[in-house]
């Protein structure tokens, strides 16, 4: 399969590193996208090569999407073609792992709506606001979203993630 990750500098490094490795670990292809080509580094100092910019993703060749938290999802969301992809990806029924604050970007692309899912605490009240039953849980899995809070959810995150992929 091939995973797209979204995410820009100031991701949270636990967050995109180790479910890039896991992933990778099962056999996937992964592909991070964001606003421009080369590197991007996270809050602790560790770097990703980025393979695409959002504006060239076609999501159609996308078999799952990953959103890492950190402050990278805030930048990403204001940008429209990263939102686009993310509601095509969504709304097409394609597995979506988000965690901390990866949600953002699904709040702006208006898919939340009626949905069960979890974040960071700090961003609860954004993502009842945007429509979703918001729980407390290491991990919650709704339909194609499988959704954790913050890094210590990893490995709950990941393996409902790589069963869903299955």
């Amino acid at each position: 399969m091939k995973i797209l990750f979204l995410s820009a500098d100031e991701f949270e490094d636990l967050e995109l590193i180790y479910p890039l490795h896991r992933l990778k670990e099962e056999g996937h292809e992964v592909y991070v996208a964001s606003f421009k080509r080369g590197k991007i580094t996270g809050k602790h100092g560790y770097s990703v090569e980025v393979q695409l910019t959002f504006e060239e993703v076609d999501p159609d060749e996308f078999d799952a999407l990953v959103l890492p938290g950190g402050k990278a999802p805030e930048r990403v969301r204001l940008n429209d073609d990263a939102v686009k992809i993310t509601r095509k990806i969504f709304k097409d029924g394609k597995p979506v792992a988000s965690i901390c604050h990866g949600p953002q970007v699904l709040i702006s692309a208006g898919v939340l709506k009626g949905r069960k899912g979890t974040s960071v605490v700090t961003i609860k009240d954004d993502v009842v606001n945007a429509g979703a039953e918001w729980t407390d849980r290491e991990v919650v899995v709704d339909g194609n979203w499988v959704s954790s809070r913050h890094p210590g959810d990893l490995h709950a995150w990941m393996k409902e993630f790589v069963k869903l992929l299955r």
